[in-house]
């Protein structure tokens, strides 16, 4: 990533890590120029000087958290509820790998999430996002790293991730894409599976991470979803075709509800590449045809 020669187009570099996914030795430092903590058009030293930035940034954050902390205990009641949650969700995450050395430091986990609650008002703490930090803790060494990862992959992202600004949304989209582009499934699900698509939240809240069967996979696809290529909003497109991995046996059983979420909640060790190629086709097809506006809004 620090040797592309400058001819190459920054829609080139983008492409590439959307058709190849980015090797694991470049990771921590490509990242950084796709969620924007980095300009892609910036020097060595340049980048030097906004990761020193970044870092005192960060540590004026973190003093001025430990200045306001009594303040925010006595005065907000929902900082007191939100600290216990976040404590008690990193609590339950298993941090060791299979032989049993320590993946991440919890004590760590809990400051930047609180402190991201604290200084982002735009996405409030919700159950996940001790899931998401953990794999930015997993890919760089410092804590303001972390934080800023993930600060700037929300934005990035378009916060389509927190429930109160873009998690309906996509639901809703994902609704009107499955009605345009396959009528019959749709009206399956409005009728015996009335209500399927809206419990299906936390696909989008936790960027599919349960879908996978390890963090590189996880990783790979939001590598995508940072391109926004082919689209924006490619997550709605991801969606449907997970929900298109259960269509023929929905149909041909034809499953009610409680069986829909069961079977859509049993896909797992999904293979990425295979997935990423199927939401591109959909899209594809989308472009093929004649777009209503608010699908067109939200894609294209």
């Amino acid at each position: 990533m620090t040797t592309l020669s400058p001819e190459n187009s920054l829609s080139a570099r983008q492409s590439a890590s959307f058709i190849l996914g980015l090797h694991p030795f470049v990771r921590t430092e490509a990242w950084k120029f796709l969620t924007g903590y980095y300009s892609w058009q910036s020097s060595q030293d340049e980048r030097l000087m906004v990761d020193s930035t970044r870092r005192k940034n960060y540590e004026a954050l973190c003093q001025m958290y430990e200045k306001i902390q009594p303040l925010l205990e006595n005065l907000h009641r929902n900082f007191i509820e939100t600290r216990n949650n976040i404590a008690y969700d990193i609590q339950k995450l298993y941090d060791k790998d299979p032989l049993g050395n320590v993946l991440i430091d919890k004590k760590r986990l809990e400051k930047i999430l609180l402190l991201s609650y604290v200084c982002n008002t735009q996405a409030e703490y919700q159950q996940g996002f001790h899931e998401m930090v953990m794999l930015f803790q997993l890919m760089v060494e410092h804590d303001h790293e972390t934080f800023w990862l993930f600060q700037f992959f929300l934005q990035k992202t378009e916060y389509s991730c927190v429930i109160n600004i873009g998690v309906g949304k996509n639901l809703n989209m994902l609704n009107n894409l499955i009605n345009f582009l396959d009528p019959v499934f749709a009206e399956h699900l409005k009728g015996k599976g009335a209500g399927t698509v809206q419990p299906l939240f936390p696909w989008f809240c936790l960027y599919f991470q349960r879908a996978f069967k390890s963090f590189d996979d996880v990783w790979r696809l939001w590598e995508v979803l940072l391109t926004r290529k082919p689209c924006r909003n490619f997550q709605v497109l991801v969606a449907y075709s997970m929900l298109q991995m259960v269509r023929k046996q929905v149909l041909q059983e034809s499953m009610t509800g409680d069986d829909i979420l069961l079977a859509c909640n049993n896909l797992i060790d999904l293979d990425v590449a295979k997935l990423v190629s199927a939401a591109c086709t959909a899209y594809a097809e989308l472009v093929q045809k004649d777009v209503p506006q608010p699908l067109k809004d939200f894609f294209l």
